[in-house]
């Protein structure tokens, strides 16, 4: 019989913390169901006091979703638990996820206080969030850095304050897997009642050992994980869960199992690519498109007799469908909608019919049409409704001549035009944009990335600018770079 490992999926808290990711509610409803039909136990759907945003998605979660448990997190203050417990008040199933930092640094710096004096506040969030909820769950910060010792005599500490779960995060990603495991491992040994708690690991990836750490917590007593979906989170990223579920499986001989579908694992993690504006790398394990390519004649000739010589995972077991229906200019919309489910993206009939119109378009200018497109497209629309929009943009450039661009823009129903020249076209194109919004706005960031391939390839560019001390994002995507650039910056310009 498998031990049961517990995923505590934390992609709307966490993940939602990368710089320009952020979600609005209706989105995070779209994740969170999402999250439920993959099988995760709970979902860490925010930090209430954070925001009235946070707060309200907290809320809105806690409806959407039946038998996941909804986690709220909080600092060990008595403020937030009280705004976690009333986020949480429609949920199912509620947790409240309470803590403070033990590490000596922490405690020193972060706290200016003591070992002692941070043990009794550990003690009073517990018992404090006990009196809203049964399911209550504490973190000790930093305790990848914390000495075992000190951190055995907090663990012990909450379970006996009521606690139920014990996180030990790996804050900082420091940790190496062996030295994590034996922490755990200790902590199994020397925490008395440890049996009446769950240990959890909350382990980063800025050392690129995430994954690492995670399973050697697991194979030392931990069971339950804190994971995102694609690894996405604060800094390097968190534990991505689809690394955790496959290892599991494909390992028949660690006997611990989880409860995800693993086949819904690669249409919610195009979802949350999507609906983040964060690609994920070609080369990522389990759900990069690369990870099931074979370009080296010797792989392809193993392959094509076993793909056990070459593939330890089957790819429909991730949910990759390798006899996918292929897009063109032809296609109807029940193909396209077919598609986008596919991926994890459900739409309204009513912007189902704009993303369609769109790929129609598209498919005109292209010979092929491939997954990636059609979710740039349904990001894309997303933008319809702001209040700047761009009506036309028409920009000439060329060997021996001045970039050149002019534009067009409708504000709140009214028309504008201007010109200007530009180092570029991009350049030119923004020049002119400025004549029309007149702010002080100032570029900080421009990525740009191709989709496919191809000289017909459709473009992402991500953007960052700053204003007045604000920091905002933007998005563009288009199979022309001038417009795309040109989306992105009105996008960051309308939520300015």
């Amino acid at each position: 019989m498998n031990d049961r490992v517990y995923i505590f999926d934390t992609t709307l808290r966490d993940g939602e913390q990368v710089p320009g990711c952020q979600l609005n509610t209706v989105e995070k409803i779209q994740v969170a169901k999402a999250l439920e039909q993959l099988g995760v136990d709970v979902i860490e759907a925010g930090f209430p006091i954070s925001s009235p945003g946070d707060f309200q998605s907290v809320v809105e979660i806690s409806k959407a979703v039946t038998w996941p448990t909804v986690c709220a997190l909080s600092r060990a203050v008595e403020k937030d638990i009280d705004m976690a417990a009333e986020a949480l008040q429609h949920a199912k199933r509620k947790r409240i996820h309470t803590g403070i930092g033990t590490s000596d640094a922490h405690i020193r710096y972060k706290f200016n206080s003591n070992r002692e004096e941070i043990l009794e506040r550990a003690v009073r969030a517990v018992k404090y969030a006990k009196r809203y909820v049964e399911d209550v769950e504490f973190y000790a910060e930093d305790a990848g850095r914390t000495d075992n010792e000190y951190l055995a005599r907090v663990v012990e500490a909450v379970i006996k304050a009521g606690a139920t779960v014990v996180n030990i995060p790996d804050t900082t990603g420091y940790c190496l897997p062996e030295e994590f495991g034996a922490k755990i491992k200790y902590l199994i040994e020397h925490v008395d009642g440890v049996d009446k708690a769950i240990l959890s690991t909350h382990c980063h990836n800025d050392l690129g050992m995430a994954t690492a750490n995670t399973m050697a917590g697991l194979l030392n007593g931990a069971r339950q994980c804190e994971v995102t979906i694609n690894g996405i989170g604060e800094r390097a990223g968190n534990t991505a869960l689809e690394e955790i579920a496959m290892i599991l499986k494909a390992h028949k001989g660690i006997p611990l199992e989880t409860n995800i579908n693993t086949q819904r694992i690669y249409p919610v993690s195009r979802m949350v690519s999507s609906l983040m504006n964060m690609p994920v790398q070609p080369n990522k394990a389990i759900v990069g498109k690369n990870a099931f390519a074979h370009s080296s004649g010797i792989h392809q000739d193993g392959v094509l007799k076993n793909a056990g010589t070459y593939e330890i995972i089957d790819p429909r077991d991730v949910g990759i469908d390798t006899n996918s229906i292929v897009l063109t200019a032809r296609s109807g919309r029940a193909a396209l909608k077919y598609r986008l489910e596919v991926n994890g993206v459900r739409l309204p009939e009513e912007k189902l019919d704009q993303v369609y119109a769109d790929f129609l378009n598209l498919a005109d200018k292209k010979k092929e049409i491939h997954d990636d497109d059609i979710l740039m497209l349904a990001g894309a629309d997303r933008a319809h409704d702001r209040r700047i929009k761009v009506d036309w943009l028409q920009a000439t450039s060329g060997i021996g001549m001045k970039p050149v661009a002019s534009i067009g823009l409708d504000i709140a129903g009214e028309k504008f035009e201007a010109a200007a020249t530009g180092n570029g076209p991009v350049d030119a194109a923004i020049n002119a944009l400025r004549q029309i919004v007149h702010r002080q706005v100032t570029l900080t960031e421009f990525t740009i990335q191709g989709v496919t391939k191809g000289s017909d390839d459709c473009c992402k560019v991500h953007m960052q600018v700053e204003h007045e001390g604000r920091v905002c994002y933007g998005f563009g995507a288009s199979t022309d770079i001038v417009t795309a650039s040109i989306e992105a910056y009105v996008d960051c310009i309308n939520k300015l």
